[in-house]
């Protein structure tokens, strides 16, 4: 099936590892000209270099804070200026600490807030005059299974995911009309060093091994094991697809059937 993905522009956050590096080599993969960008300057040349090895397609890799607009607006500039305008974006940011509600001040808050949301805001809103102009376009938010099912020990991405859920289901109706398709995608337990970093958190916490915690956790998925990174992005390069035309507003949960909610 073609795609309808190569020549597309793509602009792709928290590129360097995980989940944004996966969306971006699977991009790249179908032919899209690919912009990525994090906050480490080593890491994101280094999935720059990986992904033009893989795809020998054309990467544009940025350090850039995407918890600033100085940040966000550097690194839209300068996706323009190298490919002249965006078709795809691809809302990602690494996540907020760990932890119950009593642990976190104003500024935990205030940076949560960043981090989350304003960074979503800010490179939707970079993109949008690009893409009216170019006659449409996709968007595919990153959140959480958080957004279906509050997570314990996970408040600040708990609270502030929601309301990146809001936004995606706000831009789908509001922007129906420039032909551009917001949709989100949920990410259950999926392999990365995130996951990794909060099984740590959870084994410290409860005073268990790490080992069992994993064990646990793995028990709770009906598939009975964490997602692949490559899984998740291969649900992602649909959503950006042709094949996904009258796909928008939507919600894509990607986590081995654990989501327990209905709707």
């Amino acid at each position: 099936m073609d795609l309808g993905l190569s020549g597309k522009v793509a602009m792709v956050g928290g590129g360097s590892k995980g989940l944004g590096f996966n969306v971006a080599r699977l991009l790249a993969a179908e032919g899209a000209l690919v912009s990525i960008a994090s906050r480490d300057e080593g890491r994101i040349n280094d999935a720059r270099e990986a992904i033009e090895q893989e795809s020998g397609g054309d990467v544009l890799a940025m350090a850039a804070d995407l918890r600033s607009a100085a940040g966000i607006d550097a690194w839209r500039e300068a996706t323009l200026k190298r490919f002249g305008g965006v078709d795809l974006l691809f809302t990602n940011t690494g996540g907020p600490p760990a932890g119950g509600f009593m642990q976190f001040d104003d500024a935990a808050w205030q940076n949560g807030f960043d981090l989350l949301v304003m960074s979503v805001v800010r490179m939707v809103r970079g993109v949008y005059p690009s893409m009216q102009a170019r006659g449409g376009g996709a968007i595919v938010m990153s959140t959480s299974s958080s957004v279906k099912e509050p997570i314990q020990n996970l408040t600040l991405s708990t609270v502030l995911r929601a309301s990146v859920s809001a936004i995606s289901k706000t831009l789908a109706t509001e922007w129906a009309g420039d032909h551009i398709r917001v949709n989100q995608l949920v990410p259950g337990r999926i392999s990365t060093d995130r996951i990794r970093e909060l099984d740590e958190a959870n084994a410290q916490r409860q005073g268990l091994a790490l080992e069992e915690v994993r064990r646990r956790s793995e028990a709770a998925i009906p598939m009975g094991r964490l997602g692949e990174p490559e899984e998740y992005a291969k649900a992602a390069v649909f959503l950006f697809s042709d094949a996904a035309s009258y796909i928008s507003g939507a919600t894509l949960q990607v986590d081995g059937g654990a989501i327990r909610s209905i709707t």
